[in-house]
């Protein structure tokens, strides 16, 4: 049985939880928390829905204490993940989180739960992910590498480090134009693509949790370990997504198993990994032109600081 704590998110899409549920089974955890949202009034069937995904992750057929953290009212995705997330940490030191629509590898909980012990007093290290994106191609020769993406299909974390979310957001005004805001990016694209990014985030224009996350660790040089082999697989892009509603490349990657863990010798980001998933995933657009003077001079004045 697994010792760590297992947070699963669920809301209104029971066939997918249903599938998700299965690697929690086969994982029997000794403490399971679920977190839901409450239906929104306007959706027609969709308590119903909301009632189902949660009869399903509650259906532990083994010794299991359960947790429910449910809201009567519906939050959305960004206050209800985070506030739920806030309260499994008030409750146990670490956990591993999962989405309704994340399938897992039965590898990634033995993954995450070595990792959270091995880093548990390590400061520079805030997250575990079983998340990669970079289709075989390895960063070093251990079993994990460390990034500056906190990649959240499938991840664990302790509650020391999940503490610095709830000041994130509000700190964003004064950390946007400093030189630790400029040294996370490695070209004006990429500074300029998360600035409006946060910006957006800040002025409640993006209903989300995760890009706060990203936001917490980059203001603290907090590091994510990631696998050199895929753990999880997201089963959710398409009709009823919340956020992932068109075709992705990323939609239902192959996992792989991960074997005896073999650590770094360092702790230290991988730039190359990092820059690739910057080009491949985020600022891969062109730069408006407006944009172009201000950043520009904006990365000269913080570079030189």
């Amino acid at each position: 049985m697994l010792e760590v704590p297992v947070a699963m998110i669920v809301f209104n899409r029971p066939e997918l939880t249903r599938r998700t549920f299965e690697s929690v089974r086969r994982a029997q955890p000794k403490k399971l928390c679920i977190i839901s949202d409450g239906p929104r009034a306007d959706r027609s069937g969709e308590a119903s829905l909301v009632a189902q995904s949660r009869a399903i992750a509650e259906n532990c057929d083994w010794p299991c204490e359960i947790d429910r953290f449910y809201s009567d009212t519906n939050l959305g995705c960004g206050r209800r993940v985070s506030s739920g997330i806030t309260e499994v940490f008030a409750k146990h030191e670490r956990a591993i989180i999962i989405e309704d629509d994340c399938l897992v590898n039965d590898s990634f909980f033995q993954y995450c739960s070595e990792l959270l012990e091995y880093y548990a007093d390590d400061e520079r290290v805030m997250a575990i992910s079983g998340d990669n994106f970079h289709n075989g191609q390895r960063f070093g020769e251990a079993s994990y590498f460390f990034s500056k993406y906190p990649h959240c299909w499938g991840w664990a974390t302790w509650r020391r480090a999940w503490a610095r979310y709830a000041t994130a957001l509000p700190s964003w005004p004064q950390y946007r134009d400093t030189q630790d805001m400029a040294a996370m990016c490695s070209s004006i694209a990429e500074q300029d693509y998360w600035t409006r990014t946060f910006d957006r985030v800040y002025a409640g224009q993006i209903d989300t949790w995760d890009f706060t996350w990203v936001l917490a660790c980059w203001m603290h040089n907090g590091l994510t370990a990631l696998p050199n082999v895929n753990l999880v697989s997201n089963i959710g892009f398409g009709e009823g997504a919340t956020h992932c509603s068109e075709a992705s490349p990323w939609a239902e990657l192959p996992t792989e198993e991960i074997s005896q863990i073999e650590h770094p010798t360092r702790v230290t980001r991988s730039y190359l990994a990092d820059q690739r998933t910057d080009r491949v995933m985020f600022s891969r657009g062109k730069l408006k032109a407006r944009h172009l003077g201000q950043l520009a001079r904006r990365w000269a004045t913080s570079r030189a600081a």
